[in-house]
């Protein structure tokens, strides 16, 4: 094995790593962020209409959030795999 073969090798397994701790990361902040929305919806007063405008206004900050997170996740692995083609296709062309 090279040291180029080496060098691909350990970025590729950190990049596996880092991976599963975002992955790991995103789970847990879900499982959070449901249990406490849950607890809101829950312990909201429906008849309240302040309970209901901070219900409704919680949502309209969250979603842009999410969504906002959600896109950047999928721009940062488009990235990557990007790279990762570039690895692959300067690894199989002949010199």
């Amino acid at each position: 094995m090279t040291d180029l073969e080496k060098l691909r090798a350990n970025a590729l397994a950190k990049m596996d790593v880092a991976e599963r701790w975002f992955k790991a990361s995103i789970f847990g902040a879900l499982l959070f962020e449901g249990i406490f929305t849950a607890g809101i919806i829950y312990f909201a007063d429906v008849r309240d209409h302040t309970h209901m405008l901070i219900c409704c206004v919680a949502g309209l900050i969250y979603m842009p959030i999410v969504l906002g997170l959600v896109a950047l996740g999928a721009h940062v692995n488009r990235g990557i795999l990007r790279v990762l083609t570039a690895i692959e296709d300067a690894r199989q062309t002949p010199r």
